[in-house]
């Protein structure tokens, strides 16, 4: 992806997006609901057009080769593309045809897939009748079955149960492992960004930040301060006179990096025990991250995506 720009209207979708996934790679793309996420898959699909940049996909360009490169991605959307009154087998077979697979070669590699995707108990089983978790195991089936080199996942995790979705992902990393299939996806839970071995963090249409999920948290450089005060303002401008610290006030609590945590605390306590209610030390998150790139919380920034 190179200087992507996309927008609906008057509103910028994507404001300059530049990134580059190696072969073989999980990549997660990180963000609330607004931030751009979906908007940036469907240019991946090629079901979008870029305004201004160029997208490229094994070096085909996804405007002018969107045919060949189609024929080179499986896709999972965030929406089901199942027929629920149809079997896992039957679905397959429907996709099947739709890529010019026929006969005994189609129904081998239906048998592989279903396989490697611990279904081949539930090949006639009705859709309708499974769980949420093998729903999802089934749309992955179907998106592998013509032997993609570049698997899309858009909100993989979407309506699945924490054990599930812990089951899901260690079936992404055995078809990483076994088959050497590339994956991008989106996603707007923190877990399971962590999971990727690369993420970049997309926040109203922008790249804030990329790298693996070490890297970005060792960015912040130290331990996450979290303190409450009954007088927040105040208590920011005594750390700034007192303690030479920055802080900022985020969902009404007072938050900070600083390298020896451990060590500052009792110093903040004794010189500062009137205006601080409690305090919290922590190792960075994903969502200290966030918060370090972008001034705000994440799920604050995703429920007013979502209400907005």
């Amino acid at each position: 992806m190179q200087d992507l720009v996309c927008r609906y209207g008057q509103r910028l979708a994507l404001r300059g997006i530049s990134f580059s996934v190696a072969p073989g790679e999980v990549f997660g793309l990180l963000g609330p609901n607004g931030g751009g996420k979906t908007t940036l898959f469907r240019v991946l699909t090629t079901l979008l057009e870029p305004d201004e940049g160029r997208a490229r996909v094994f070096g085909l360009d996804a405007v002018r080769d969107s045919a060949a490169i189609r024929r080179r991605i499986g896709v999972v959307f965030q929406n089901q593309s199942l027929d629920r009154r149809l079997t896992a087998a039957e679905n397959l077979l429907h996709q099947g045809h739709l890529y010019g697979l026929r006969g005994g070669a189609l129904r081998r590699r239906i048998d592989q897939v279903l396989e490697r995707a611990g279904l081949a108990e539930r090949r006639d089983q009705v859709v309708d009748t499974l769980s949420g978790g093998l729903r999802r195991r089934v749309e992955l089936a179907k998106a592998l079955l013509h032997q993609p080199d570049l698997l899309l996942l858009d909100e993989p995790s979407t309506g699945v149960d924490p054990r599930a979705r812990l089951d899901f992902w260690d079936y992404l990393q055995r078809l990483r492992r076994d088959s050497g299939v590339t994956i991008l996806l989106t996603t707007h839970l923190l877990e399971e960004a962590d999971k990727c071995d690369r993420l970049a963090v997309l926040d109203e249409g922008r790249i804030v930040g990329a790298g693996t999920p070490a890297a970005l948290k060792k960015e912040i450089g130290g331990d996450v301060i979290v303190l409450s005060s009954s007088e927040p303002e105040a208590l920011v401008a005594a750390l700034q006179s007192d303690f030479g610290i920055t802080a900022q006030v985020v969902d009404g609590v007072i938050r900070f990096e600083h390298e020896q945590g451990a060590r500052l605390v009792p110093r903040l306590m004794e010189t500062l025990s009137q205006q601080i209610d409690s305090v919290t030390i922590s190792r960075p998150t994903l969502e200290d991250v966030f918060i370090h790139l972008t001034g705000h919380r994440f799920e604050e920034q995703t429920a007013e995506a979502a209400t907005g």
